[in-house]
């Protein structure tokens, strides 16, 4: 159902406050530069620390500015599915076209614990949703045989964000889904082109926000079977890819935007600011890139 190189977009902060005018600017730099699609309120839009009030003014600000022009996909996961329905409830009233939807964190349940949450949340909103597997931030992991039975069972999971970073991990979830319209779209930037090689659809990126041509670009060149230009990018992205976790993400790439001019170099605690050496090691990528 979805597939291209979709943006995980940043939420711009000004005197602790969203930053809608800067949010909506940053929406179009994306959309000018190629990107597939829109993913407001997710890890790298800081969707932790965003109250409810705040995550469902910036899902609403993201369909609105987008108007249809290509997808969104709205963050809308919790560790409680009470929660996440409501969210997910919210983004499918806006009009946004899925909802990414994290394993709950911190309670860590079972397979069978997944599959329910997933479940009831796909029949009681009957909405597009893709999941979101991250164990490195999460202390959960969804297994390909639960993404399968998902997947399987309900035509509403569209897809899956895989952040293991592993090729085996998608080439196991896309072995078991029997379904052609299943996407597995990349929760890594760095490793974009091998799962696209095994069968994924694209990728859900962070390095889109600073350069959002390149990784458009590898994406479509990567699925329409121009491998070798694929391969050149994907070599050519590997120093912005490592640049943007210096630190813990969003900081590095809040920063690479405040240096670009886009954004106040703001997070909210307890994210911080960026090291002075690792500032020092993001500005050499940066210009390395043309872009400062």
């Amino acid at each position: 159902m979805f597939k291209g190189a979709f943006v995980a977009i940043v939420t711009p902060f000004k005197n602790g406050e969203v930053d809608e005018e800067r949010f909506r600017e940053l929406i179009e730099f994306q959309i000018e530069k190629g990107t597939h699609g829109i993913v407001p309120c997710g890890t790298t839009g800081e969707s932790a620390t965003l109250s409810h009030e705040e995550h469902k003014r910036v899902l609403k600000i993201a369909v609105d500015q987008v108007k249809g022009r290509v997808p969104v996909i709205a963050g809308a996961g919790s560790n409680s599915t009470r929660e996440a329905l409501e969210l997910i409830s919210f983004a499918k009233d806006i009009g946004a076209d899925a909802a990414l939807v994290i394993t709950p964190y911190y309670n860590k349940p079972t397979q069978r614990g997944l599959y329910e949450h997933y479940a009831y949340l796909v029949k009681e909103t009957e909405f597009p949703l893709v999941v979101y597997n991250v164990p490195s931030r999460t202390g959960v992991d969804i297994l390909p045989e639960t993404v399968a039975k998902l997947a399987n069972e309900f035509d509403k999971i569209v897809g899956i964000k895989e952040a293991t970073g592993s090729v085996r991990r998608t080439t196991e979830i896309l072995e078991l889904v029997d379904r052609e319209d299943f996407c597995v779209l990349s929760g890594d930037d760095f490793i974009v082109y091998p799962l696209i090689c095994v069968g994924a659809k694209g990728v859900i990126s962070v390095v889109s926000n600073i350069l959002p041509d390149k990784m458009a670009k590898l994406v479509d060149s990567a699925l329409k079977g121009d491998y070798a230009t694929a391969k050149k990018l994907h070599y050519e992205l590997q120093p912005a890819c490592r640049a943007m976790f210096i630190e813990t993400n969003p900081i590095p790439v809040k920063t690479a935007l405040a240096m670009m001019g886009k954004i106040e170099e703001e997070l909210r605690l307890p994210l911080c600011r960026m090291s002075d050496a690792n500032r020092k090691k993001l500005e050499e990528v940066l210009r390395s890139y043309g872009i400062l």
